[in-house]
């Protein structure tokens, strides 16, 4: 006999085609911390985005989940495009949108941009600007601007080809030449009459009418207006001028410096004098907040945020920052290490040296690492190209291209090394080898060689490994919890469960008992 397939049939075939190919859900195995299997739940896919933010696509829909994976918001969004805390930015067909991620929807998904910033949210379609604030839940029209952007402290900086305004301000019309973010309490500010600094407010709490602005570091900064030099801290309702002088004040290279009658006389913090002495000749920066203090008599000295660490000495080149009562110091070339009262604790005669810790220091002899005791004895004989900070025991360090563990008595803890190995969560060491990656205990014994393609302790004995497109978890003593075999394993710690993707497919019900009748009818035709 035979058979005719009809443009009829053959629509209504490819069409089923279609709906199975596209209607199948995963299948996800929901367990507690105890690894024991609660519920099993389908969905396309389901996506942690934080603590209070679980969503999932199925039949072309994005939703979000309540804490028993259950659908009770559709996002209207063909996809999540951002989650900022606790915005949920979605994306659709016509644009971007935001959600509240306790379900609330705050803007349609039409804005071509949407920018976060805590309560805040500003959204443009072309060169037009709304902004959405939180604690009012109210939607305003800002203007049209070249562009707008949400800066770190809550302010709306507008472009226009005229200059900069502040549409959030008490003052919106208020023209700028530059504006320009500092951190998340200020903003430069530049006009005709020089830079100023605005807060959070839109205000100004220093007049623009200063020379020379420039940021230090928190709400410090350093300026310079006519003949005054200025130290400042920045405050909420007025600026503070910590310190003025009509002495010259330099920022060299990050060390301000005072200098009397052309003379260096002190050196500054943010706010004020941390050193008043005569016979200085130059300060440099030694890292870490320490300046090294050199004075005509040819002395050197080390000081610190609060002051002298080791105070001026003789027979020194340089003296670097340290740590347990000794500071690395240079002398010829060479370095050793001395004590607070400038005495050397260990001669000079290593190339370089790296700060003591837990008793033990990495210096450089011959070009290679090794380790001394606060005796100077070499616990480890230099024979590493790099060698790490002692913590807890062990060191990490480098030889002929490979890493390894060295413990207090110097022995190397691992056969042959990795090519890489990092301290990862909980003073846990994650090995890598060709591409592949393993596990180490705190005390260095090795849990697992690298094998795995994907490797990360999530918690407290649950390690989450993957190899090729199979998920599992591990414990800490390399022993499957799970097996090997998921899709993918996503850790919920808002409801403290883990999410197991199968990869058995769920048919729905209703597509099922479709596919069967279209079965029957084949039947009976033939």
């Amino acid at each position: 006999m035979n058979h005719k397939l009809t443009w009829g049939g053959l629509l209504t075939a490819c069409f089923l085609l279609i709906s199975y190919s596209t209607a199948f859900s995963q299948t996800y195995e929901v367990y507690d911390q105890n690894l024991k299997l609660k519920s099993r739940v389908e969905y396309d896919h389901i996506k942690i985005l934080g603590e209070s933010v679980r969503i999932s696509n199925a039949n072309n829909q994005v939703k979000l989940l309540s804490r028993e994976y259950k659908p009770f918001i559709n996002l209207d969004a063909e996809s999540v495009y951002a989650y900022d805390q606790p915005w949920i930015i979605t994306e659709g067909k016509n644009g971007k949108g935001v959600f509240h991620e306790y379900g609330e929807k705050i803007l349609p998904a039409d804005y071509d941009r949407i920018q976060t910033f805590f309560t805040r949210l500003l959204a443009n379609k072309g060169n037009q600007y709304w902004l959405y604030d939180h604690s009012t839940r109210e939607t305003r029209h800002l203007g049209s601007f070249d562009d707008a952007s949400l800066a770190l402290n809550g302010q709306v900086i507008a472009k226009t080809a005229q200059g900069y305004f502040l549409p959030l301000s008490e003052d919106p019309d208020h023209l700028y030449e530059e504006l320009k973010e500092v951190n998340q309490n200020y903003l430069f500010a530049k006009e005709a009459t020089g830079y100023g600094l605005i807060n959070r407010e839109g205000n100004y709490v220093l007049r623009p009418v200063i020379d020379l602005l420039v940021h230090l570091e928190d709400d410090y900064f350093y300026a310079h207006d006519g003949n005054q030099y200025m130290l400042i801290k920045g405050r909420e309702g007025k600026a503070d001028i910590s310190y003025s002088s009509y002495h010259k004040i330099t920022n060299e290279d990050g060390v301000l410096l005072e200098y009397i009658h052309g003379k260096l006389r002190r050196v500054m913090k943010n706010d004020g004098i941390l050193l008043d002495q005569v016979g200085m000749v130059k300060v440099t920066d030694a890292g870490e907040k320490h300046y090294n203090v050199f004075l005509r008599d040819n002395t050197v000295g080390l000081l610190g945020p609060k002051g002298w660490e080791v105070k001026p000495i003789p027979g020194v080149d340089r003296i670097l920052p340290g740590k347990e009562g000794l500071y690395p110091a240079y002398k010829d070339g060479k370095l050793g290490y001395i004590d607070a009262l400038g005495k050397w604790a260990i001669k000079q005669q290593f190339e370089e040296g790296k700060k003591f810790n837990e008793g033990f220091a990495a210096v450089k002899s011959g070009g290679q690492w090794g380790y001394i005791n606060r005796s100077g004895e070499w616990v480890s004989s230099p024979k590493f190209d790099q060698a790490g900070d002692f913590k807890r025991g062990l060191a990490l360090v480098k030889s002929s291209g490979k890493n390894n563990l060295i413990d207090r008595s110097g022995n190397l803890l691992l056969n042959e090394g990795y090519s890489r190995i990092s301290l990862g969560a909980d003073n846990y060491f994650i090995t890598e080898e060709n591409g592949k990656f393993g596990l180490l205990a705190p005390d260095g014994k090795e849990i697992v060689e690298p094998k795995f393609q994907e490797l990360r302790r999530e918690e407290l004995n649950k390690v989450l490994v993957r190899i090729g497109d199979k998920y599992g978890i591990m414990d800490e003593n390399g022993d499957y919890v799970l097996p090997l075999y998921y899709k993918s394993i996503v850790f919920d710690q808002g409801t403290k469960q883990i999410l197991a993707e199968d990869f058995y497919q769920f048919e729905p019900e209703n597509l099922a008992d479709t596919k069967a009748e279209s079965n029957r009818r084949k039947k009976r035709g033939s």
